[in-house]
């Protein structure tokens, strides 16, 4: 078969994904995702006394906690599926990232499998976060000499 008679026959038959449908579920769910992490800070700041910068934190776990505990029941990537970039972006896609590897290979034992393969996604985002804020702090130098 032609490359060009396959082509055409794998583009009639793809299916047609609608983008701004699918961008105006991501921003929804991003903003409620966005609701919850306030609603949480919230809560430890002012119900628990937990001064804003700690509760920050505990934010932020809470949230890597239930991404986590999501992948485990496998509600998450159904979730996703739904929500697409709205739920995958914030940090509990980096979570769902760490924690699917995590059980895929978890047969393997604890150093090949869950060690070495836990950060196959998740460890090129570290890196490129490392790096990136290093030039931006060289940048921040450059420009202000330091101070902002």
């Amino acid at each position: 078969m032609e490359k060009n008679k396959y082509k055409d026959l794998v583009s009639k038959y793809t299916p047609k994904e609608n983008r701004l449908y699918n961008g105006m579920i991501a921003f929804l769910i991003g903003g409620f995702m966005g609701i919850l992490g306030e609603f949480l800070l919230n809560v430890y700041s002012y119900y628990l006394h937990i001064p804003t910068k700690e509760a920050g934190t505990f934010m932020i776990i809470t949230l890597i906690f239930i991404g986590c505990l999501l992948t485990c029941f496998g509600f998450f990537d159904k979730w996703v599926n739904f929500a697409k970039a709205g739920l995958i972006v914030p940090i509990t896609g980096f979570a769902h990232a760490m924690m699917s590897a995590a059980l895929e290979y978890r047969k393997e034992g604890f150093v090949t499998g869950l060690g070495a393969s836990m950060f196959k996604l998740a460890g090129s985002v570290i890196v490129f976060g490392v790096v990136s804020a290093y030039v931006f702090g060289l940048i921040r130098i450059l420009l202000f000499g330091g101070q902002v």
